[in-house]
């Protein structure tokens, strides 16, 4: 049997303001899949506290990107309208496209470690345009499950030059075996 080693992550640590279960659900999904743009708000007031030191030690702001056609079927991205409340909060610069998705990729939900790792290969890059060169990026989103986007995500932001990058996440599965 041959066994699959998780790689470490590009990423230099991870923050979430609640673990994901049943009530995170509620929280996190209408903002997700019921065009209700409205709560990002409310959620990005939780990131706020548990994610203080990352905010104060960001240079940038970057949310994990939707590729176009989902973007356009979502109406909006829940992880941009995240970052741009934590932007509203707390004055930290805002990158929303500094990430880009070449391709679409499949949902994750539900997806094995190996399988997420897979289907987001080379899918996110850095916006050549995007001044990402010796910043320290605050990369944001809604759930963290097993950490394969994260993982894509800052891969793409160190090719572009940001010396550090952490995550901070509405929620995060304690155990993405049990998902």
């Amino acid at each position: 049997m041959r066994v699959l080693r998780r790689l470490a992550p590009a990423y230099d640590r991870a923050r979430a303001a609640l673990r994901y279960d049943d009530t995170a659900r509620r929280m996190i999904l209408p903002l997700k899949y019921g065009d209700q743009s409205e709560a990002a708000q409310g959620l990005a007031r939780l990131m706020r506290r548990p994610g203080e030191a990352m905010l104060q030690a960001a240079d940038l702001l970057v949310p994990v990107p939707l590729h176009p056609a989902r973007l356009r079927r979502r109406r909006y991205n829940q992880a941009a309208q995240l970052a741009i409340g934590l932007a509203r909060l707390t004055g930290r610069p805002l990158a929303l496209d500094a990430l880009t998705r070449a391709r679409p990729t499949r949902e994750l939900e539900g997806l094995g470690m190996a399988e997420r790792q897979a289907e987001l290969a080379g899918a996110i890059h850095a916006h050549p345009a995007a001044r990402l060169a010796g910043k320290r990026v605050l990369l944001v989103d809604d759930v963290m499950t097993i950490g394969a986007t994260a993982h894509q995500c800052a891969l793409a932001l160190r090719d572009a030059g940001a010396v550090a990058v952490e995550v901070l996440t509405v929620a995060r599965v304690a155990d993405p075996r049990l998902q």
